[in-house]
C-alpha cells in the first residue's frame, strides 16, 4: 500500500508536467508548477508502519494543496485513474 501511494504521488507530479491546463488564466502557474509545490505533502502520501497513525499534513502541504486549481487536480486524477487500464492492470479500488 505504501508503494502504491508513493507511486501515485510520483505519477501525480510527473503526469502533471506533461499536462496543460484547460482554460487557465495567464497569471496562474502551470499545473506542473502547482503540483511540484506539493513536495511538503510527500510524507503524508506514504502509508505509515502498521499500527501507526497517518501523520497530520504540515501547514506548507495544506497551503500548497489549497493553491492547486480545480482543473489541475481533476485532470491529474483523471490521468491517475486511467493508468491501470492503459497498463493492462485491474482497476484500483479502495475499501
Amino acid at each position: 500500500m505504501a508503494v502504491m501511494r508513493t507511486a501515485l504521488l510520483v505519477v501525480l507530479v510527473a503526469g502533471a508536467m506533461t499536462m496543460t491546463m484547460r482554460g487557465a488564466e495567464a497569471q496562474q502557474p502551470s499545473c506542473a508548477a502547482q503540483l511540484t509545490q506539493l513536495a511538503p505533502c510527500a510524507r503524508v502520501g506514504v502509508a505509515p508502519a502498521p499500527g501507526q497513525p497517518l501523520p497530520a499534513p504540515p501547514a506548507e502541504c495544506c497551503s500548497a494543496l489549497g493553491a492547486v486549481s480545480h482543473d489541475c487536480a481533476c485532470g491529474t486524477l483523471d490521468i491517475i485513474n486511467s493508468l491501470p487500464a492503459k497498463c493492462g492492470l485491474p482497476r484500483v479500488t479502495c475499501h
